[in-house]
């Protein structure tokens, strides 16, 4: 096995040794989102600064630690607060705790961050469902030695996010009343935000809203086979379409502000999700 498939599996033993908590479903929860874990009746919470070799995370708003725990029944690993590639670290460490919850046995990665809306049509506060996503703009964490035990060499990108899952977000915002935009998501490197001519150009190449997450970890999710689904909350109209500079206290303002109508979301979605995945496995 490869340096990092070792990293991988010394985290997952580390891990092992606090809980042998088997999760269905991973969650990631981005910028002023993380208060969803509060409604997780937790079995154990691992910070990553325990884990040896796991990277950290440095951004306001990401509380940086494993939740290990359910939610009506439902078994969670939830990453409240993810790792960023302007932190400093290397993209394969950005995604490997990505990895490590589809090493710890989660079948499904629910992805959500807050992002700018370049659709003309989005305002702060709505949610978008993400669709597809650009991330050529970052470097593939599929890059260097192929650790054949998670996948394929080259895997098809196809269809990253699931459409069976996407069709149970659609319906269970539906059912509960929210309006859910739907669109492509653009991933840049950060910590800057765009320039007014750079959102010119990704409005041009099809993106509809654009963050500094996700979809390096769709990727990754997708090449060791787990299905994946992701929503962005829209925290701020990008730069050029905004009528004021971009500040990182405005995302974490908007995502306070939806919060609550947010975690209805999220709670409906992995209740149908698990429900979904359990008649498929029968």
């Amino acid at each position: 096995m490869s340096e990092y498939g070792k990293t991988l599996m010394k985290c997952v033993d580390r891990i092992r040794e606090k809980t042998d908590f088997i999760p269905q479903i991973a969650l990631v929860l981005g910028s002023g989102l993380g208060g969803f874990a509060e409604l997780i009746e937790k079995t154990a919470e691992i910070p990553y600064g325990d884990i040896e070799g796991f990277p950290v995370s440095t951004v306001s708003g990401h509380e940086g630690k494993f939740i290990f725990g359910s939610i009506n029944g439902i078994r969670l690993v939830c990453m409240q607060g993810r790792v960023h590639y302007y932190e400093g670290y290397d993209i394969k460490n950005v995604v490997l705790p990505i990895r490590i919850m589809g090493l710890l046995g989660a079948k499904v990665l629910f992805l959500t961050n807050a992002s700018g809306g370049i659709n003309e049509s989005f305002k702060a506060g709505d949610f978008m469902l993400i669709t597809d996503h650009i991330s050529s703009l970052v470097k593939s964490p599929l890059i260097g030695e192929n650790v054949d035990e998670l996948g394929t060499r080259f895997p098809d990108m196809s269809c990253v996010y699931d459409k069976d899952l996407a069709d149970i977000i659609r319906n269970c915002a539906k059912d509960i009343g929210i309006e859910l935009k739907e669109g492509v998501y653009i991933q840049t490197t950060g910590p800057n935000y765009e320039t007014p001519a750079e959102i010119r150009a990704y409005k041009a190449m099809g993106a509809d809203a654009v963050g500094m997450s996700t979809a390096c970890e769709a990727a990754a999710a997708n090449h060791m086979g787990l299905r994946v689904c992701a929503v962005s909350c829209i925290s701020n109209l990008a730069a050029g379409i905004s009528k004021h500079p971009l500040t990182h206290q405005e995302v974490k303002e908007t995502a306070d502000r939806v919060a609550p109508v947010f975690k209805k979301l999220l709670v409906e979605c992995i209740e149908s999700i698990s429900d979904y995945i359990n008649q498929t496995e029968r």
